[in-house]
């Protein structure tokens, strides 16, 4: 992983198709016609091996994430390379390098943040780990993880593992409940949680359940499947996406000291066709803001805060092949936007350019979608 590897980029729309290698996206361009008008997707980077997610660096360029461990500096229109030294990471079926996190303090630190499965004794856990991009832009140095979950889980399902940098700093991080169900219930895990940690891996003092004996201090709150997708709205709001088992995938507004119910409640049921559970409400556990019946495997979210779409959530589908646009209240799934690029979209994410940037794995690209001529 130490050598350098050269991505494909486009330059622009007309010279795209040149520049894709065999490896690449079949799609580098197209328009999708939505509620907002025609959408120009175009290609930023192709040749992605299984992509998980993306961040924005001030001066324009992109970190990408690649499962398998690689970590990518992409300058669009210009090259990209692989960084030397990315986090070391357990690659275990659905786990390995995930998310990243460019926190606002960029410019004066350096500093980015990643998630990925870690090596516990016979298994893996999820971990938070800090590092600081080289000044010459081509290495990831001073590693420190700050967190990793105790203990993990054998298995390689459901890790979780969405960063979010809250308006005071801290750090919101998703964790699924590795494949066992009734860890979500148990706090003396931090599996199927949603935690709260300092960008040093400190526990906040204002925590819900930092005094509360038995149970992990970093736990915001509980009672999840698998969040992969987490965002914060236009007023720092915290809002993720969680995966149900066959159908019951959760839009959650997510609130200090909450249990959100999995596996007691659920609106899916067992792959097996067993039900889950209680059945789907129980006094003293949080309902979705909305769900999907069938899944669609939801992973990245994000708010719109500019344009026709100012305010709406998207989501990415794994499952199904769209984004998901939602609105209104009661929240609903109002309209999906569709296209060859949209295969298996792992990360959905608004640019500082205001426009709607996602990563297909099936692809293997990564897109930029934006009104025709913009």
């Amino acid at each position: 992983m130490s050598v350098l590897r050269r991505l494909t980029l486009s330059v622009s729309v007309a010279l795209a198709s040149a520049l894709i290698t065999p490896a690449s996206a079949q799609v580098t361009s197209e328009t999708i016609q939505t509620s907002a008008g025609a959408m120009q997707v175009s290609a930023v980077v192709t040749g992605l091996d299984e992509p998980w997610s993306f961040g924005f660096l001030p001066d324009g360029k992109i970190v990408v994430t690649e499962r398998d461990g690689r970590v990518l500096l992409v300058t669009p229109g210009a090259g990209g390379v692989t960084l030397r030294t990315p986090p070391q990471v357990e690659v275990d079926g659905q786990g390995g390098l995930l998310d990243v996190l460019v926190p606002r303090d960029f410019a004066q630190s350096r500093t980015l943040f990643f998630t990925h499965a870690k090596r516990q004794g016979r298994g893996s856990g999820t971990a938070v780990t800090k590092v600081v991009l080289s000044a010459d832009e081509t290495a990831l140095i001073n590693h420190e993880t700050i967190f990793e979950s105790a203990p993990g889980g054998s298995g390689g399902r459901h890790f979780g593992s969405r960063l979010v940098e809250a308006q005071d700093g801290t750090l919101f991080v998703t964790m699924g409940d590795r494949g066992d169900d009734d860890s979500a219930q148990d706090r003396s895990l931090h599996n199927g949680s949603v935690l709260r940690i300092t960008k040093s891996g400190a526990v906040p003092s204002d925590n819900p359940f930092v005094n509360t004996a038995g149970v992990q201090p970093e736990i915001w709150s509980y009672g999840h499947r698998n969040p992969q997708g987490a965002a914060l709205d236009n007023n720092g709001q915290l809002w993720i996406t969680e995966h149900g088992a066959r159908g019951g995938d959760e839009v959650n507004r997510v609130r200090k000291g909450a249990n959100f119910g999995w596996p007691v409640i659920s609106y899916g049921t067992h792959y097996s066709g067993r039900s889950i559970g209680e059945g789907t409400a129980k006094q003293g556990m949080e309902q979705p803001v909305t769900y999907w019946d069938p899944s669609i495997a939801p992973s990245g979210l994000t708010f719109v805060s500019v344009g026709p779409w100012s305010g709406d959530l998207f989501a990415g589908s794994l499952k199904f092949d769209y984004i998901a646009r939602l609105e209104g209240t009661p929240l609903r799934e109002v309209e999906q936007i569709q296209g060859d690029s949209t295969q298996r979209v792992r990360d959905v994410r608004q640019g500082p350019d205001g426009a709607l940037w996602f990563l297909s794995v099936g692809n293997g690209a990564l897109y930029r979608l934006a009104a025709v001529g913009s």
